[in-house]
């Protein structure tokens, strides 16, 4: 190995956060080109993952790490649904969290040396109206820099509600809107006013009300996209799902 060489890879690996992966773009910007990267895999100074994917050699991947590569790959990648709420600690206490929800606005497939380490699910949904570079309360977990995009809790169980009849049962959404009980009323609201789905908005209010919980008398209907005057009707595994506006 050159001096220069070797100058780069030491550089890289004083700069390199442990338990992350890195593209070829990262590895260009550091001045290894895609030939040199090649030499370090076989030199055994660097470990290939997948095309243009590496990682430290002997180094064990981390969640909160990886993520935000797939964050630069996919519009709007966040951590979403059940997952985000488990993640703030608002669970059903028979429910075992054991595939990562993961939520975007683009077609995408999760890569393999993802998904073989941290086994996850990747669902398309533009239930917002809202700037996929930007998706709105959904940001940095806890607000430290460089973690991953996640969605605050009351986004969360927005997506958990709008996946009801397609993937998650009923009952258990209810249970999980019964943990919530401490949501923020204009953070709810906010995020209601931008959302695109009918039977989303009438389910919260729904639960609201019948669950008697402190966010739900804050919110005024009047001001939000219930959809028409008909009742919202649908037929899933659960049974007869009634909505009304």
């Amino acid at each position: 190995m050159t001096t220069t060489e070797r100058n780069k890879l030491n550089t890289l690996y004083r700069q390199w956060v442990p338990g992350a992966p890195l593209t070829s773009e990262d590895l260009a910007a550091q001045g290894i080109s895609a030939d040199l990267a090649v030499h370090y895999v076989r030199a055994g100074w660097l470990s290939r993952l997948a095309r243009g994917v590496y990682c430290r050699p002997n180094d064990t991947l981390e969640l909160h790490s990886s993520l935000p590569l797939l964050q630069r790959a996919i519009d709007g990648l966040h951590v979403g649904g059940k997952s985000a709420l488990d993640w703030y600690g608002v669970r059903h206490y028979l429910s075992q969290q054991s595939v990562l929800n993961l939520y975007g606005w683009s077609a995408a497939r999760l890569p393999s040396w993802f998904t073989e380490r941290f086994p996850a699910e990747y669902h398309r949904k533009r239930l917002f109206d809202e700037p996929s570079a930007d998706p709105i309360h959904a940001g940095p977990f806890e607000k430290r820099n460089g973690a991953p995009r996640v969605s605050a809790p009351e986004r969360a169980l927005l997506e958990v509600f709008s996946e009801v009849g397609v993937r998650q049962p009923l009952q258990e959404a209810r249970e999980l809107a019964e943990s919530a009980y401490s949501l923020r009323a204009d953070v709810l609201r906010d995020l209601l006013q931008h959302c695109s789905s009918v039977k989303t908005v009438r389910m919260c209010l729904q639960f609201g009300r019948e669950l008697a919980l402190p966010w739900a008398a804050k919110l005024d209907p009047t001001q939000l996209p219930t959809g028409s005057a008909r009742a919202w009707v649908s037929r899933s595994v659960d049974g007869l799902l009634i909505l009304k506006p």
